[in-house]
């Protein structure tokens, strides 16, 4: 089923709240103190199912000046607009602010609802009709359809509904993929329940069980119940009204503000970086003001810099940052509000381009450009600029746990490359790979300049060199391709380009002739290192010939020449083929070496699974 979110929006008593009920059946007033006063000043909610199948949930927001901060809590995750307007009154403030708030919010469908019409007669409701219309010019609701209706008698509510259901049609259902965010408008508790919160799901799916965090509080918590309109769910969706029972979270460390999401998918974040504009009939915004900053469900305090200029007069726009005085958690695309310090008036909003922004200087065009392209190239430029900064592979559960965007990023970019390694699905970046590959290279060919005889770098020398902050996994991922293109080979805990093979240079052919000369003179009995060579920096071309084979170093740490060992292996296979088993002293004499000697070449054989010992002799492994 498809579901779509109907907030209203108008003057306090132009009836807002009688008409959600006539169209509902449900009382959205459910404070005691709103009863009283008569008047909303709390969110309130209700469905409607419509007739095409659609089932659109209904927001009832406060209308009154001193409860803005609580519509603005509802407006959020509003798809249609219901400007309630009474038609024996007319264009009120509150009318003009909550219009410029939904303008701010980018709503983009809406519907003027004329409520009240059984007190006027055809003329005054012509004439109104033809006010609003005058006043709307320019905003989003220029061309929506006008209803006028009667809460009272019930005239014209078919028709609203009638025009609720097409809006409802043509709006683009939200995705369920990608991480779920809902931000917390109501928190109370159920008794035998304990802590509910509500909001409106704006992205992802939540089923009971998940294992969520409470942002920015950074509480763990579990999904224990959900419900969607009232109704017990096993999992909510983008764009559903829902209620969340959270386990080991209390109902006093939660308030309206708070996001629930999965655990890593939000980062806490006192500076952003935001496009910002200012309403037209507002005074000039100076830099470094003090604002009220609303995004989601949360109002922050904060200052606003202007990063190009000193001055926002009215209308216009710039990119800014805010630097608040509260954390909040907010994804690339968020719109937010802006309200004046004192007195509290709605002065301008936006969308957020940095969520987690670091404190810039101002006046630096390189800063201009950078969020001009955030602005214009969206999450892709985001995506990418991360990843070529990170200069290693995103699995696509990372992009959507930092981005909330899927594979459909990649259609939109030209330098991001899906590649598939393991069990997973990894993301790089075409430039950022080709620039890793040269440093490889270089560094590579250095290293075999100055080691000629080691078959390669260690990998965790050429991580620290060229990706020094990337997972273990992410290195593996880069390598795998750079063997994948035939630049390198890796072998366990070694890397080389491909081709290079260990050589000796003339210097060195002679110190392998003379070791190997030495150790042919022993024969069975082992050397150690220092007897062999004649300074350490012959110890290379040693360990280069263990590498070979020509020489074989002994579990003792000394050496015996290739050759002189697989000798051994034969006249030892030889023996115990015919005799079953040996001991150690028979294995002496054999060779003719003393009983440390033969002891050295029998553990040897035993390491390499020639034989293994049984009792005090050796048999055949």
């Amino acid at each position: 089923m498809k579901n779509v979110i109907i907030g209203t929006a108008g003057h306090i008593d132009h009836g807002k709240t009688t008409l959600i009920k006539a169209l509902t059946g449900k009382d959205t007033d459910r404070l005691k103190e709103e009863k009283l006063r008569g008047m909303t000043t709390d969110l309130g909610f209700a469905y409607l199912d419509l007739p095409s199948g659609i089932r659109a949930g209904i927001i009832d927001v406060p209308g009154h000046e001193k409860f803005i901060k609580n519509m603005l809590a509802g407006a959020h995750g509003i798809d249609i607009v219901m400007m309630v307007i009474a038609a024996d009154e007319g264009i009120m403030p509150q009318t003009v602010e909550h219009l410029q708030i939904i303008s701010l919010l980018d709503v983009k469908k809406g519907i003027v609802v004329l409520t009240k019409c059984d007190l006027v007669d055809d003329e005054w409701l012509t004439l109104v009709e033809e006010e609003v219309r005058e006043a709307l010019k320019g905003t989003v609701l220029e061309n929506v359809p006008f209803v006028p209706v009667s809460s009272t008698t019930g005239k014209g509510l078919d028709k609203l509904i009638a025009e609720l259901d097409n809006l409802a049609q043509s709006i683009e259902e939200r995705s369920h993929d990608g991480i779920f965010r809902m931000p917390i408008d109501r928190v109370f508790t159920v008794q035998g329940h304990g802590t509910v919160v509500t909001g409106t799901m704006i992205s992802g799916t939540l089923k009971v069980g998940d294992e969520v965090v409470v942002y920015p509080k950074m509480l763990s918590s579990r999904v224990r119940s959900i419900q969607v309109y009232g109704e017990p769910v096993e999992a909510a969706y983008a764009g559903q009204r829902t209620a969340v029972n959270l386990s080991n979270v209390k109902v006093e460390e939660l308030e309206r503000g708070d996001v629930i999401a999965p655990k890593g998918a939000l980062v806490p974040s006192r500076v952003l970086d935001v496009k910002l504009t200012l309403l037209n009939n507002v005074k000039p915004l100076k830099n470094r003001s003090r604002i009220r900053f609303y995004v989601g469900a949360s109002e922050v305090m904060g200052r606003v810099v202007l990063l190009d200029r000193d001055e926002l007069s009215a209308g216009e726009s710039c990119y800014a940052q805010m630097q608040l005085e509260s954390f909040v958690c907010v994804l690339y695309g968020d719109r937010f509000v802006l309200r004046s310090y004192s007195p509290m008036e709605t002065i301008g909003g936006g969308v957020v381009l940095v969520p987690n922004a670091r404190k810039h200087k101002r006046y630096k065009d390189q800063i201009i450009d950078e969020l001009q392209n955030i602005e214009h190239k969206g999450k892709t430029f985001q995506v990418e600029k991360a990843i070529y900064e990170s200069g290693v592979a995103w699995t696509l559960d990372e992009l959507a746990k930092k981005f909330g965007v899927g594979e459909e990023v990649l259609a939109a970019s030209e330098n991001l490359v899906k590649v598939h390694y393991g069990t997973g699905a990894y993301v790089y970046h075409k430039q950022r790979y080709e620039k890793l590959k040269e440093e490889v290279r270089r560094l590579l060919e250095d290293y075999h300049k100055r080691f000629p005889l080691k078959d390669g770098m260690p990998k965790e020398e050429l991580k620290e060199k060229v990706l020094r902050e990337a997972k273990s996994k992410q290195f593996d991922v880069m390598l795998w391709l750079m063997e994948q293109d035939g630049l390198i080979q890796a072998r366990e805990q070694v890397v080389w380009l491909k081709g290079f093979t260990a050589t000796l240079s003339p210097k060195d052919q002679q110190i392998r002739e003379r070791i190997l000369k030495e150790l042919s003179v022993s024969r069975f009995k082992p050397l150690k290192e220092e007897e062999i060579l004649k300074s350490t920096s012959e110890a290379p071309v040693l360990h280069f010939l263990v590498k070979t084979g020509d020489v074989v170093k002994l579990p003792s740490g000394e050496y015996l020449a290739g050759a002189a060992v697989e000798e051994a292996k034969a006249l030892l296979v030889d023996y115990l083929k015919e005799h079953g088993q040996i001991t150690l002293g028979a294995f002496r004499d054999m060779l003719g070496v003393g009983r440390r000697d033969a002891l050295a070449l029998l553990e040897y054989f035993d390491a390499v699974r020639v034989t293994k010992r049984s009792g005090d002799t050796r048999v055949l492994a």
